[in-house]
């Protein structure tokens, strides 16, 4: 299976159901009062943690979510029905970023742990609702309100618990088929892994832990040479790094140089990186050089480097109860941040700041006063200002939210032109 680790979607809530404009009409009853229901509220769209995927392959082929729009207000106060949420399922370790600001809006790796991505639209009110002691008849509802939308970047990182690094064709891909049930592509020749392998290694019976094999790192690649860019960013979620050295000196590398030259990436893409937890182990021991090569390193390393052959299986076993006796080590540490994760999972949801009518500006513009304000807009978008006892209705709520005293203060007069969203009145005191 393709290993994709980011992709770009679009999603749109959706919009909520309108009211509806009734009266009650039975037998014998010569007047009856509005009974128009009120509209049922559009569909959320919410991304959930699935466990059983791996990659982000599914958004390559889909990249528009919308969700079902709420059913409309009837008669006889019969409220439409609430659209159902659209769930969309993304792998433990997804990053969430908003694509316009870049901000994180979420980092899912806990089964079921969901995030609220974009809000149905609330679905509009009836005229029953806007029925009073003075407006007994209201012939207007609202319309229901347009779900949110937005563009969304998701980011991988892989969920493990040991980072298999080193230059390519160090023996990574190699030794992850020695010690786990993982099978990654092998070859003689660089850039053989292509996207990180993922493989659990069990110790003894109830003691395993996840090892993930990162394509091979080469000098730039911080900045984007090789595949290091792409990849580099799968190792910031893991406990302890293991860094493969090819100690063998064939093909003209000098061991001592590879190391320093990953660490020196690994520092530059990351100041984190550079401190994690790490091991240094000496690979292709059977080769009659290597050993040499392996004393070098570990005086440059100022470190154990503990040696194996991947290929023959020497010094392998024991490497693994080093992994194992390092993490327990760490069990106590906290080396990545990550959202503090609960017993049960709950809904990360994207504030909204509700704005007040009373929330608002008026400006001019030659002869035109401009009302601008969010909480205004969103209440005149859910209404149809073509209807005039909605416009009767429009001109109350002004008068109460201090508009008209505002535009009297801005000067106004009787013939100006006022513009709220795309519509122009011609004011009369």
């Amino acid at each position: 299976m393709q290993f994709v680790d980011r992709a770009k979607i679009f999603v749109s809530g959706g919009a909520g159901g309108d009211g509806c404009v009734g009266f009650r009409r039975e037998k014998y009853i010569p007047a009856g009062g509005p009974d128009g229901g009120n509209g049922g509220h559009g569909g959320n769209v919410i991304l959930v943690v699935d466990p059983a995927m791996t990659t982000l392959l599914d958004f390559r082929y889909k990249t528009h979510y919308r969700a079902n729009r709420g059913i409309h207000g009837q008669g006889s106060k019969k409220d439409g029905k609430n659209a159902e949420d659209l769930v969309i399922k993304v792998p433990p370790g997804t990053v969430i970023r908003e694509d316009e600001t870049g901000n994180v809006l979420a980092d899912l790796i806990c089964p079921e742990q969901k995030l609220l991505a974009a809000r149905g639209g609330r679905g509009g009110r009836g005229n029953a609702v806007f029925a009073t002691s003075t407006r007994q008849a209201p012939t207007f509802a609202e319309k229901g309100e347009p779900g949110e939308s937005r563009w969304l970047r998701l980011e991988l990182k892989v969920l493990a618990d040991v980072g298999l690094v080193g230059y390519p064709n160090a023996g990574k891909s190699t030794l992850l088929s020695v010690i786990s049930a993982a099978r990654p592509k092998i070859a003689a020749y660089p850039f053989t892994t292509l996207a990180p392998n993922l493989g659990v290694v069990r110790v003894d019976a109830g003691k395993s832990f996840v090892v993930a094999d990162i394509p091979g790192l080469i000098e730039g690649a911080h900045t984007g040479v090789g595949l290091g860019h792409d990849f580099l960013r799968h190792v910031e979620r893991t406990r302890l790094l293991v860094h493969i050295v090819d100690c063998s000196g064939m093909e003209g590398r000098d061991p001592v140089e590879d190391y320093r030259q990953v660490r020196e990436e690994l520092s530059l893409f990351s100041d984190d990186l550079a401190k994690r937890p790490y091991l240094v182990v000496g690979n292709k021991l059977d080769i009659p050089e290597a050993e040499g090569h392996s004393r070098r390193l570990e005086k440059v390393a100022k470190r154990e480097v503990i040696g194996i052959s991947a290929a023959t299986g020497q010094g392998v076993k024991e490497l693994v109860y080093k992994i194992w006796q390092e993490l327990q080590t760490l069990a106590a540490e906290t080396p990545i941040e990550e959202p503090q994760i609960t017993e049960k999972p709950k809904m990360i949801t994207i504030p909204r700041e509700a704005k007040p009518l009373s929330d608002f500006t008026v400006r001019r513009e030659d002869d035109v006063f401009v009302i601008e304000g969010e909480g205004l807009l969103r209440m005149v978008a859910r209404h149809d200002l073509e209807n005039p006892a909605t416009l009767r209705w429009l001109l109350m709520v002004l008068r109460d939210s201090g508009v008209i005293d505002a535009l009297r203060d801005a000067g106004i007069r009787d013939g100006d032109t006022v513009r709220l969203d795309q519509w122009e009145f011609e004011y009369l005191s």
